[in-house]
């Protein structure tokens, strides 16, 4: 039996000139990943460099040296001696604030819009697109229109700079993206598994909590992962709604770093920002590859 030509150029391999591995297109991406990623660390690089060191050796200028002596003494007093305004109880109040308010904010807006994701996309009713572009529709617009009503309307009802305001105002304005989020990835799902489901006689709370949401990890990680670092890193719904004594930790590091008691102690300032962004850092970096597939599931079909 004789093999054609083709097949056997085939079993033999490819054939031909072997690739360049460094072609000047991709030296020159090289170049630019390596300056890109030297302009975002240079700062962070100062930072914790700055935060080990005294204040004298600061006063030298020289801020890229490495300290001549290394010292955590101004972490821990960012943590929890620092003065934010009349007290000096640290940026760590901030961090327990941040805390009550992150978790039930976040549970809040990812259960409600991942239930509205699922309601939009199976649950046809009349009026359902009406609704959503509604909720596409508070996306857009900039927070600031909303300020002054919202301290109204929580002035009225009594709420107006407690725990409860904070929250229902993240949990609110968390809704429109993540309710886009939820109903782009619960389209791509079979609709199969839905009329399966509807024939065995299951509900609409039996499928979302059996069905839908075993199914969602990788859309709730994404989810989580928004909230955390929106929540955590929020300034102005913080300090306009919060109310000083639930002052989140970005308040909290602006008292800090504006303080103008006593001398400017830029090694404390810089170990409080670094304390005050590391709870988002350490979310998205430990679940990285679940944010990527989260975001990908639902962008085919939606």
């Amino acid at each position: 039996m004789t093999i054609p030509s083709s097949v056997s150029a085939t079993m033999q391999g490819p054939t031909g000139r072997k690739p360049q591995h460094l072609t000047p297109g991709r030296i020159g991406l090289y170049a630019f990943l390596v300056m890109a990623a030297l302009f975002f660390l240079l700062p962070l690089y100062v930072m914790l460099v700055t935060s080990f060191k005294s204040m004298p050796e600061i006063r030298q200028g020289n801020i890229f040296a490495f300290p001549q002596a290394w010292s955590a003494d101004a972490w821990v007093q960012a943590w929890s001696t620092a003065c934010t305004g009349l007290e000096c109880g640290g940026i760590s109040v901030g961090f327990w604030n941040s805390v009550k308010i992150l978790i039930p904010s976040m549970i809040l807006s990812i259960f409600i819009s991942s239930l509205t994701g699922y309601a939009l996309s199976f649950w046809r009713v009349k009026g359902a697109n009406v609704l959503f572009a509604i909720l596409l529709l508070g996306a857009f617009i900039p927070y600031q229109v909303f300020i002054y009503p919202l301290v109204l309307i929580y002035r009225d009802i009594g709420i107006y700079s407690t725990l409860p305001c904070i929250i229902i105002t993240h949990t609110v304005f968390g809704l429109p993206v993540l309710t886009l989020l939820f109903r782009n990835y619960y389209s791509s799902l079979p609709m199969e598994l839905f009329k399966a489901a509807r024939i065995d006689g299951a509900g609409l709370w039996q499928i979302f909590f059996r069905l839908m949401i075993p199914m969602s990890i990788p859309i709730l990680v994404v989810a989580g992962i928004l909230q955390v670092t929106g929540i955590w890193n929020d300034f102005l719904f913080g300090v306009v709604f919060a109310g000083r004594e639930n002052f989140p930790m970005t308040v909290q590091l602006n008292n800090i770093v504006n303080s103008t008691q006593g001398e400017k102690l830029y090694n404390v300032n810089m170990a409080a920002t670094i304390l005050t962004a590391l709870i988002p850092l350490i979310v998205y970096f430990g679940s990285g590859r679940w944010f990527v597939r989260g975001i990908t599931a639902g962008a085919v079909k939606g």
